[in-house]
């Protein structure tokens, strides 16, 4: 329980545990007590994550999401949140035989990205440059969101408490970084995206994403610097930066390919059921 103010965070951990791949939803916490902030939220992760971990699961790293700030006016968001990704939701594309199944999710989304894997611990006083030297790898990759609160209406705060709305992580193609960063540096906040399925097509830029991905992982390594209640990001943690385009409403039966123009990247051919 938060003794600042009353809320019970275990009782909300446990409760958005409970529709956690159940397809369900429920009422936004933040609906019921006005109380409930981000502070709050903040204390919910850890609970949540000691349940999810009781059950079996690890942690493999962090999603940032609302980092495209092209869509901070539809949700009423105005600033990057953060939620734990982990064995469970976390899926390599080359190890996928057939349609990704959207059976477990609340009203899905998906969300093209750029995915690091940290080769070392970052600090909240280095510069991009520094930053990319604790990345080992990157990657393009897809976040299917989700939202357990019905029609996508929350505010921060629930979102928080909600795993950050991570329903699944799906990782392309791992490029090493080794000795090369210049060939990354540049091209990190300087490529363009397009994600499409039937007539859609939507664009996007790495600016979107608070200036590039880089820029991305230093606001989630300095928010970390001051939270006292979770920790910062390690070396082997996977870190998804957010999506740089809209996030889209998907449906089983649907195709969707990526795009990208800019970065040595291959784009993604993926089909839900």
């Amino acid at each position: 329980m938060s003794m600042a103010t009353g809320i019970d965070t275990s009782a909300i951990a446990r409760e958005a545990l409970s529709v956690l791949g159940q397809g369900r939803q429920i009422m936004p916490f933040s609906a019921r007590d006005a109380a409930f902030g981000l502070a709050e939220a903040y204390r919910v992760t850890p609970a949540v994550r000691a349940l999810r971990e009781a059950r079996g699961e690890k942690v493999l790293g962090r999603k940032i999401g609302f980092t495209n700030r092209t869509i901070w006016e539809q949700y009423g968001v105005y600033a990057p949140i953060w939620g734990y990704v982990y064995d469970s939701t976390v899926r390599n594309l080359d190890e996928i035989e057939g349609p990704v199944s959207l059976a477990a999710f609340a009203e899905p989304r998906i969300e093209p990205e750029i995915v690091f894997g940290m080769s070392a611990t970052p600090d909240a006083n280095m510069d991009q440059r520094e930053l990319l030297s604790c990345i080992g790898w990157v990657a393009h990759g897809y976040e299917i969101v989700q939202s357990v609160f019905p029609d996508w209406k929350f505010t921060p705060s629930d979102t928080v408490a909600a795993f950050g709305l991570h329903g699944a992580l799906l990782i392309g193609e791992r490029h090493q970084i080794d000795d090369d960063a210049d060939k990354w540096f540049g091209p990190l906040s300087n490529f363009a995206i397009t994600l499409r399925s039937g007539g859609i097509a939507e664009p996007g830029h790495a600016r979107d994403v608070l200036d590039g991905p880089l820029s991305a992982l230093k606001h989630l390594v300095g928010l970390l610097a001051t939270d006292r209640h979770n920790p910062q990001v390690a070396a082997g943690e996977i870190i998804t930066t957010g999506t740089l385009t809209k996030a889209m409403p998907v449906k089983p039966g649907e195709r969707w390919t990526t795009e990208l123009d800019g970065i040595p990247l291959a784009g993604i051919d993926i089909r839900f059921g």
